[in-house]
């Protein structure tokens, strides 16, 4: 996974009172708390301000990803993929987001990627949870 990167002093900040990785930090509460929504609007202001960020857009992209922001979510792993072609876990969560969209053939090649990557022969079957009505 991208290792997280000190944001950049010179970074234009987003209209907050809070310093980037303040943001960053209270994004990541948000998603810990599955208040995914909340973690993406935290987001969006800082990946804008820090484009180069890999860790806050990956974690954009899941913010997106879990509160079912499909289109939101494919294109932000699409930019983590330009910046860094080796993340695997991009291209698995890219393979899941198309597969979502109800887009297996354009998911595929990704999750067989993702597989090779992680040294697995083919790419693992997607779960599926299923709830009961009581839980």
């Amino acid at each position: 996974m991208t290792a997280f990167r000190p944001f950049s002093p010179t970074a234009e900040l987003p209209d907050t009172p809070y310093p980037l990785a303040e943001e960053y930090a209270r994004a990541q509460l948000f998603f810990e708390a599955r208040d995914y929504t909340e973690a993406a609007r935290i987001l969006a202001p800082v990946v804008e301000a820090e484009p180069g960020h890999l860790a806050a857009r990956l974690l954009l992209a899941r913010s997106y990803y879990h509160s079912a922001q499909l289109k939101r979510a494919e294109a932000e792993l699409r930019r983590v993929l330009e910046r860094d072609p080796a993340e695997t876990y991009a291209y698995l969560m890219l393979g899941r987001t198309l597969e979502r969209q109800n887009r297996p053939a354009d998911a595929a090649p990704y999750l067989r990627l993702a597989a090779a990557m992680n040294g697995e022969a083919e790419p693992a079957p997607r779960r599926v949870v299923h709830r009961r009505a009581d839980d």
